[in-house]
């Protein structure tokens, strides 16, 4: 099965060893403390990863999945170890975050967080959106790697009440994967995780894209 029809895939050899190593000096030299639902905006912390996220292996990546140039939505760092372990169930990631509140059919609820708005977008903006997930570490069943639900981000969105009934006789598949590969997926893939069993850490750099066009001077906003 291809791609458009199970919404993820890995694509090992994304990064050299060295350019994984450098990435984890320079991580760890920051000191960050972590955070069980991820450091975001972290390109602003840590700029070898905005450079990373512009970089043009990882651009025409991205434009391999989308309908027109990719636009920087937002990057996250998680940092899954046994002191800071946890698990994420059933979901959809369906919430973007843009530079100002604006009006438009579908685009609803808003909520303003650290100085940011946050929107569920309608279908047509996340189908327009892929997800880059960059493997520092390798990503085992052991440490808490995603699972997925084959095929389900073409079941659109669906209400966080009825996720758990919707998916109750889906094969959930483990996605193991080596470090300096990328694990790319839609964002609306029902997607979970679970606490790693193991001392070895799971350091993801999460980097998102999208080719849909925003309203005249609204953008991207991590």
């Amino acid at each position: 099965m291809n791609f458009d029809e199970i919404g993820f895939e890995v694509l090992e050899n994304i990064l050299t060893q060295d350019e994984v190593q450098s990435l984890l000096e320079v991580l760890q030299a920051q000191k960050l403390k972590p955070l069980s639902g991820g450091i975001r905006r972290v390109e602003q912390l840590v700029p070898e990863v905005e450079v990373l996220s512009k970089s043009e292996k990882i651009i025409s990546t991205a434009q391999n999945y989308l309908a027109a140039k990719p636009q920087f939505v937002r990057a996250i760092y998680f940092d899954k170890t046994p002191e800071n372990n946890w698990f994420v169930t059933w979901h959809q990631d369906r919430t973007v975050t843009v530079s100002e509140r604006f009006e438009q059919n579908g685009w609803g609820p808003w909520s303003l967080k650290a100085g940011a708005w946050h929107v569920q977008p309608p279908l047509t903006v996340l189908e327009n959106m892929i997800t880059i997930r960059l493997n520092l570490d390798p990503s085992t069943t052991s440490n808490g790697c995603l699972k997925f639900i084959p095929g389900s981000h073409k079941d659109g969105v669906i209400k966080s009440t009825l996720v758990q009934e919707h998916i109750k006789n889906s094969q959930p598949i483990y996605c193991e994967a080596p470090a300096g590969s990328a694990i790319v997926m839609r964002p609306h893939i029902f997607h979970a995780s679970e606490k790693a069993i193991t001392q070895a850490p799971r350091r993801v750099i999460h980097l998102e894209y999208s080719s849909y066009q925003l309203p005249e001077g609204v953008s991207w906003s991590a």
